[in-house]
């Protein structure tokens, strides 16, 4: 089994969460509790990989004049630090989170990556390259990196064999399909902003991730929400329902769902077993404010509670 992996976070932020009856835009807006952690995509897929038992590295780029918050939870969850420092500081991102589960993010620029500071993260790729198997690529691009910078770093490590799961959107998501990464994880609405048109049909997600797959892609797993997870995996379909959560803040639900992919193969588990298990993890994490795993007994609970259905091409619901 292999229990060693990278995850790489090219813009990190501090995420100040709000929890609200309603938000009242032009007017005073009273939260009723609030958390501020470090976080990014690739950050919160290392915390939840860290709690199922995996050995994290993670990289990318952090702003040297708040970077506390990200030391203490590297050091929390035993992982290995090797973030590229860069001046100035990692952005703060504000998510309110209204009493009816409507989330508002409001996401801030990131620090500005230098030349000097992208050679002396190629140079932390080609080292790790060296040890590990599987790395994850999480989130949006900071100032200073290009989707095509962040294309070619996929190709480098798919080249070399590795697992690359990948996990962003607009541009970024664009350019780094094109280095056909291992694994791709977009909800619907990235889908259709892919493909420039709304999809309205699971048939019609069907028809794009086919088509995604025709690329190289291995795995185009698509996340719908509540309505759970569809996953192509070498021209074989499968999809998973939760059971209905009680949601407390979908912040990190798809991170999570990459963590328990990634999980998932590291351990070898089969497809159906894999699928059930990823889907349940991030149906727990609806639950809770943050990610991570608190109870791994509820969770095989709602794992035992996770539907799962084959999809032909042909279906249409």
């Amino acid at each position: 089994m292999n229990n060693k992996v990278v995850t790489i976070t090219l813009n990190p932020a501090l995420d100040l969460t709000g929890s609200l009856n309603t938000l009242n835009t032009g007017s005073v807006s009273l939260v009723n509790r609030s958390d501020f952690h470090a976080a990014g995509k690739g950050v919160n897929v290392a915390k939840v990989l860290s709690d199922l038992g995996a050995q994290v590295t993670v990289t990318g780029f952090l702003g040297e004049d708040n970077q506390e918050l990200f030391c203490q939870l590297f050091e929390q969850i035993n992982a290995n630090d090797h973030f590229v420092r860069v001046k100035g500081s990692t952005r703060i991102n504000v998510k309110l989170v209204e009493q009816d589960g409507t989330v508002s993010d409001i996401n801030f620029p990131g620090v500005a990556v230098d030349a000097q500071a992208i050679e002396a993260f190629e140079k932390t790729l080609e080292t790790l390259c060296q040890q590990h198997e599987y790395f994850v690529f999480a989130g949006s691009l900071p100032q200073g990196v290009t989707p095509e910078q962040c294309a070619q770093w996929i190709e480098f490590l798919q080249q070399r064999g590795k697992k690359v799961l990948f996990d962003s959107s607009r541009a970024a998501l664009k350019a780094g399909l094109s280095a056909t990464p291992w694994l791709i994880k977009p909800n619907d609405e990235e889908l259709a902003e892919f493909i420039g048109r709304d999809i309205n049909t699971r048939q019609e997600i069907i028809e794009v991730a086919e088509e995604l797959s025709r690329t190289g892609i291995e795995n185009v797993v698509v996340s719908l929400g509540a309505k759970g997870v569809m996953w192509l995996n070498q021209s074989e379909w499968l999809s998973a329902q939760p059971p209905k959560m009680e949601v407390v803040s979908t912040v990190g639900a798809g991170d999570t769902l990459v963590a328990g992919m990634c999980w998932g193969h590291m351990q070898q588990m089969d497809n159906p077993q894999l699928l059930q298990f990823a889907t349940a993890l991030s149906a727990m994490a609806v639950s809770q404010v943050g990610v991570g795993i608190n109870d791994l007994s509820a969770l095989q609970q709602l794992i035992n509670k996770t539907e799962l259905n084959p999809i032909s091409s042909l279906d249409d619901e």
